[in-house]
């Protein structure tokens, strides 16, 4: 049953969730886009997968993101239903069953009864321990749990797409991979074979745009001064073609800006190495992707290359791992910094020899950050005095009794440490359970996917295909223009490219963007992978060759950097303040170079 192809003979899908804690104002401005066929909801980044964890452990009826049902659904189900827009989700997280019936309850409330499809079988824990005992390993150098919180497996989207055949209005899925929403409608409305390589990358170019939400519409874009009325920022709409090509608009009257630059630094956010994006369904090359302004508010992208994406799933488990304790206190007054030092130094020597007392191991790990004096930046940090500083220790340690120390001591700062000191902005900190994750690989055929809907139920025994994954094909060395023959003068990165960063995992993506084709070869030379290496030297967990990697994207004129071991363990796993490195970015466009003076 295909019912969302246009007039145009294209589909249109509005992305209207980036993460469970997405603002609520993106499902109804969708709506108001005429001829919306559509509306896709991306919750589950891996930290969101932990938080799950946690909350399932302490409720088994919980465990999916709650804000799709409350927020999202009741109040905009009716004119979802009446205007015939399907929609597709993956809030079911690690109880999508769950995620079914209460939505199901507040329709009930409403005198409706939507068609809701289940697309289950990415949570693998009932098979973990034997496969675990046969000699399942990880494939990332973590260890693998004895009893993990969670186990689940990145689907794709032929349990989505079977859904849709099967007459849903409302598809919830587990732990499919984000693009996988908005691969598995279009695979559904136009037929594409599951083979069909080159359509399902572009499906999935198309998926990964909008998955971020309102970082496809301005959100995070390095000129950000030039992006309008944030408070009502735009959420991304993409009109999909049978033949892969993407238009991205944004709904009427919003704020944002759609921009090819913006759209150029969302392709590339967090996809590590674009010529082998691995999806369950498909090998992804974005190499050749082009992003061009299609007339104002409006960017074309097409280019999207594919191949078999090999026969393996990737895993998540999750699993505790000890105990931490975040402290956050404000600072003012004369030499502010110095106060702070003084008084992390203070807290940490204290309660170390308490736990010392007490027969107790030391701290697992500790980190001391002053908010204000650009702590993340190292070497690079510009010395400026201020007397107002946010000190922020953070510790962590095998125990919870072992936190009890540094989360009583902190108080007494107020009174007898520095001058100027408030020791806590929120009553005492919580002690934190650590959930870690670790990575595994498992064969497809071993994971059957269930698709449920009205009490159907079918299952497919194999929900990808697999396909041999080969590498992908060197391409041509580009030809570059020489560089103008002039003096010299130094300029920051910003002046000649776009960034942005986040994570994988414990690895950080920095995509950058030539300003300029004609800047791109100056960018080749200058910004190595040695160099960006030594630039974050400070923040790697180690420091040997391989630890910074650059790869090519001529059709966006960009490089792309992947930071291996750069965020202290990642997600909540991380003590740092920045565990998604979202500022990485930020911190490379003041990365110096040696530009021509009729560039600068």
């Amino acid at each position: 049953m295909s019912t969302g192809v246009n007039r145009s003979g294209a589909v249109r899908i509005g992305g209207a969730s980036g993460f469970w804690g997405d603002s609520a104002t993106a499902t109804p401005q969708l709506l108001a886009v005429p001829g919306l066929d559509y509306l896709v909801y991306d919750y589950l980044a891996e930290t969101t997968m932990s938080i799950l964890a946690r909350a399932r452990a302490r409720n088994p009826a919980l465990g999916y993101a709650t804000d799709f049902v409350q927020a999202a659904m009741a109040p905009h189900l009716r004119e979802i239903l009446a205007r015939g827009v399907r929609v597709v989700a993956n809030a079911g997280g690690l109880n999508p069953h769950a995620c079914r019936d209460a939505l199901m309850a507040v329709a009930r409330e409403q005198g409706l009864s939507p068609r809701i499809a289940v697309v289950s079988g990415d949570d693998v824990l009932p098979h973990y321990a034997p496969w675990r005992a046969q000699g399942l390993h990880s494939f990332d150098g973590g260890t693998l749990p004895e009893a993990p919180w969670s186990a689940n497996v990145y689907t794709g989207a032929q349990g989505i797409a079977r859904a849709l055949e099967m007459g849903a209005q409302i598809v919830i899925a587990g732990r499919c991979v984000d693009s996988a929403v908005v691969v598995g409608a279009l695979v559904h409305e136009f037929g594409w074979r599951w083979d069909d390589w080159d359509r399902l990358a572009a499906g999935t170019l198309a998926g990964h745009l909008i998955e971020c939400g309102a970082q496809a519409t301005g959100g995070l874009f390095t000129d950000w001064e030039r992006v309008a009325d944030w408070d009502r920022i735009g959420y991304p709409v993409i009109d999909c073609a049978a033949d892969g090509s993407v238009l991205l608009s944004k709904p009427e009257g919003t704020g944002g800006l759609v921009e090819a630059a913006a759209a150029a630094e969302q392709v590339l956010y967090e996809v590590g190495d674009p010529a082998d994006y691995r999806m369950p369904d498909v090998t992804c090359d974005f190499r050749l992707v082009k992003a061009e302004q299609d007339g104002p508010g409006r960017v074309r992208l097409s280019g999207a290359r594919g191949r078999a994406p090999g026969s393996d799933y990737k895993g998540n488990a999750t699993w505790q791992d000890g105990f931490q304790l975040n402290l956050m206190m404000a600072i003012r007054g004369i030499d502010a910094p110095a106060k702070a030092r003084r008084t992390a130094d203070a807290l940490l020597a204290r309660t170390r020899r308490l736990l010392a007392e007490q027969g107790l191991p030391d701290y697992s790990e500790t980190v001391v950050e002053l908010l204000g004096c650009e702590s993340q930046y190292g070497p690079h940090a510009r010395v400026l005095p201020t007397r107002e500083v946010v000190l922020r220790v953070a510790a962590r340690h095998p125990l919870a009794r072992g936190l009890a120390f540094l989360q009583r001591e902190a108080a007494s700062a107020g009174t007898s440490m520095a001058a100027g000191t408030r020791s806590s902005f929120s009553g005492r900190s919580e002690i934190q359970p650590v959930v870690k994750v670790s990575s595994f690989l498992v064969p497809k055929a071993t994971v059957p996917m269930a698709v449920e809907m009205e009490g159907a139920r079918v299952v497919l025994a194999c929900a990808a295909h697999c396909g041999e994954a080969v590498a992908a094909v060197p391409l041509a060395p580009a030809e570059a223009p020489p560089l103008p023959q002039e003096p010299r003068v130094a300029r920051p990165l910003v002046a000649l490219a776009y960034a942005r960063s986040g994570d994988k995992g414990d690895d950080e993506n920095i995509g950058v963007i030539a300003r300029e084709p004609r800047y791109l070869p100056l960018l080749r030379e200058q910004l190595t992978a040695a160099a960006v290496q030594a630039y974050f030297a400070h923040l790697l967990r180690d420091a040997g060759e391989g630890t910074v990697q650059r790869f090519e994207v001529p059709g966006l004129h960009a490089l792309n950097f992947l930071l291996h071991g750069a965020l202290g363990g990642g997600g909540v796993a991380s003590l740092r303040s920045d565990p998604l490195g979202k500022s990485f970015a930020q911190m490379l466009l003041d990365f110096p170079l040696s530009v021509p003076q009729s560039w600068a």
